[in-house]
């Protein structure tokens, strides 16, 4: 009988260093060309431990630990603010695989959050500093229209600047 498994995980093909073997697995899903492969849920909670969880897109990795990016006013960014602890889930179904990485998250300097907001698509940029995420809005019309008045503001202008409201938060892994 043939064995289901794609890619059995055998003890003698596992690097000692996690970063080392998270970076192996993450060229497999690089090769496999997922649809969306830096896709992992990030479960955040508040202090009295009311838990929420939601898709983010990890942006890089280091032995440091793991990068996304997100609105501060979020719920995400306003449980992170409370509850620095959390939890990224990764998972590769294609290979049978999946990562769970538990730690502290601290935001990442301006410097790098700048550095990585100008690589954003123009209508991304316009959309961070418009948005207000997790949060109700008043309208389709309404956010549509504010997105208009931005974009018109920064016609002219390549550079748009990084609202202060949006950044970047790096993962560092407790093993």
């Amino acid at each position: 009988m043939a064995s289901s498994r794609l890619h059995p995980l055998e003890e003698k093909n596992i690097e000692q260093d996690p970063f080392d073997q998270f970076d192996n697995w993450f060229k497999d899903v690089l090769n496999a060309r997922f649809k969306e492969p830096t896709a992992v849920v990030l479960a955040t909670s508040t202090l009295e431990g009311h838990p929420s969880a939601r898709m983010v897109l990890m942006k890089e990795f280091s032995s440091e630990g793991f990068v996304f990016y997100t609105n501060y006013r979020s719920r995400k960014g306003r449980e992170l603010a409370e509850n620095p602890n959390a939890a990224l889930l990764f998972y590769w179904d294609i290979l049978e695989r999946q990562v769970r990485i538990e730690g502290r998250v601290e935001k990442v300097s301006g410097k790098i959050s700048d550095a990585y907001f100008v690589t954003r698509p123009r209508a991304s940029r316009i959309g961070a500093i418009i948005s207000p995420q997790s949060r109700v809005i008043e309208s389709r019309e309404g956010l549509e229209k504010r997105f208009a008045e931005m974009a018109k503001r920064y016609a002219s202008s390549e550079h748009i600047p990084r609202p202060s409201h949006w950044g970047g938060y790096i993962l560092k892994p407790h093993f």
